[in-house]
């Protein structure tokens, strides 16, 4: 269903909207192409024109949102009319993997034949593709300690007495008498 193009708007121009949406962190770079897939149809079935798709990767949520704490964010810049929007954020609603989204209205009246786009296939699949989380990472390394030799001794020595470490101190301070 076509919507009527809104009276203020100019012939042949387009509005401009950013739309970012917070996916489940368990989401797999399969779903996120999913969800990306569906969108981007969405989008250039109603006429609109993307102009840039990124994805922020997994970050914490200020608060918890359908009970997690973490999400992955994605961020999608494209020129459309009204009713494309509302498409757009019925299908976000509908899927599971969608805890969060938000659409701004950034500007009015583009001339959608002078606006670049920053797109190609290889920006879908950079977007679909969800980097590690630098907190899992720390944490899943375990009991690591900061200093990177893994030499747990303050002395330097390895833990076998050798090398300077503690067990040195007593017998320099003995220097080899019985008493």
């Amino acid at each position: 269903m076509a919507r009527l193009q809104s009276q203020k708007d100019a012939p042949n121009t387009s509005r401009e909207y950013e739309t970012i949406y917070i996916l489940r962190p368990n989401t797999p770079n399969e779903g996120v192409a999913e969800v990306n897939t569906r969108i981007k149809g969405i989008i250039e079935g109603m006429g609109g024109k993307i102009i840039k798709v990124d994805n922020w990767g997994k970050r914490r949520l200020a608060y918890e949102v359908a009970k997690e704490r973490k999400g992955i964010y994605l961020y999608w810049q494209y020129l459309a009319t009204p009713g494309c929007v509302e498409e757009t954020e019925r299908n976000l609603r509908m899927l599971d993997s969608v805890i969060r989204y938000l659409s701004v209205k950034v500007d009015e009246d583009i001339d959608v034949a002078v606006r670049p786009s920053e797109i190609d296939e290889a920006s879908y699949d950079k977007a679909s593709q969800t980097a590690a989380d630098e907190e899992d990472m720390f944490l899943s390394r375990g009991g690591d300690d900061m200093g990177g030799d893994g030499d747990d001794d303050e002395f330097g020595g390895d833990d076998y007495g050798e090398g300077g470490g503690d067990d040195a101190a007593p017998a320099a301070a003995t220097n080899g008498e019985k008493e």
